[in-house]
């Protein structure tokens, strides 16, 4: 498994009600979070792929439906690729400087935690093309939709 990446099965409490999910403790991951994101996505839609040099990791974790995460160690090539979400309740602890996404295999309710605060004058987001060739066939769909700036070719 590529180093630092850490996966975390969720505990689910189930009743007539519905369900109850500790999603995360800081004190249980190798930094603190100190930042939530929460996005919805349509079926068919890939998200990344994105990595941070200056360290920002992510906790990624499916509320509702199923997603498709991907990662890309950029120095070793080593690649991770785990569905989580209503049917296997894991979070994925993603180190910065390694290539994520995930793509919406089912309409998504995702949730990521991150260990630095977004800073919209100096941003720390770069980009791998999601049809890289060390990913390409990690994905579920050969003709996802995409975001302008995810939607680069890979060389």
């Amino acid at each position: 498994m590529i180093a630092s990446l850490v996966r975390i099965p969720l505990s689910r409490q189930e009743d007539e009600r519905g369900w109850f999910c500790e999603l995360r403790r800081d004190s249980m991951l190798p930094k603190p979070m100190p930042q939530t994101n929460v996005s919805f996505s349509r079926a068919g839609v890939i998200r990344g792929l994105h990595f941070h040099e200056r360290g920002q990791d992510d906790l990624f974790a499916c509320l509702r439906g199923t997603a498709r995460v991907v990662i890309l160690d950029r120095t070793s090539g080593e690649t991770f690729v785990e569905d989580i979400g209503d049917e296997n309740p894991v979070a994925i602890y993603v180190p910065g400087t390694c290539a994520h996404g995930f793509e919406a295999i089912t309409d998504i309710l995702f949730c990521y935690h991150v260990t630095r605060e977004y800073d919209r004058a100096d941003p720390d987001e770069q980009t791998v093309p999601w049809n890289d060739p060390r990913v390409v066939h990690l994905w579920s769909s050969s003709t996802p939709i995409l975001f302008e700036r995810d939607a680069g070719v890979a060389s």
